[in-house]
């Protein structure tokens, strides 16, 4: 067997042409991945009005009632808001902050219908290293 070295040379470039074509496609691939992996943050504050019960005229107007957040669980849903995607743990101060990925969603409240209460779901975007704020504000009705 003879050995030709132009022609092992020239093989082992092409060879290595294609290696290097491979490893930055590799990179250029990853990278993007890892910009599409990157969340983006939900922030905003939970407003809940009508807390007290009604007050006739002539009373003396009654202290505020206590609010107590955890009555009135926030969820995030897919767009078509079929799909439950997290649920969003709001503070003592009503204010909230999560990491998401990015896409679409509707921030609502957990059985806002079977709960009767007034509220409309807010649609959002959340984009990669950016952060939406979405306040929400509940109507409990009169009690």
């Amino acid at each position: 067997m003879k050995i030709y070295p132009a022609h092992f040379f020239a093989a082992m470039s092409a060879i290595r042409l294609d290696l290097i074509r491979i490893c930055v496609s590799a990179l250029v691939v990853t990278a993007t991945l890892i910009e599409a992996a990157t969340p983006g943050f939900l922030e905003g504050h939970l407003r809940i009005v009508s807390l007290r019960e009604v007050e006739l005229a002539d009373q003396t107007p009654s202290e505020p009632t206590a609010v107590n957040y955890s009555d009135y669980p926030l969820i995030v849903l897919s767009r078509d808001g079929k799909q439950e995607v997290a649920r969003v743990t709001v503070d003592g101060n009503g204010n909230y902050r999560m990491s998401l990925p990015p896409g679409n969603y509707v921030l609502d409240i957990q059985d806002r219908r079977r709960r009767h209460v007034r509220v409309k779901p807010q649609p959002f975007t959340i984009l990669s290293n950016q952060t939406a704020h979405v306040d929400m504000n509940i109507d409990t009705g009169v009690r």
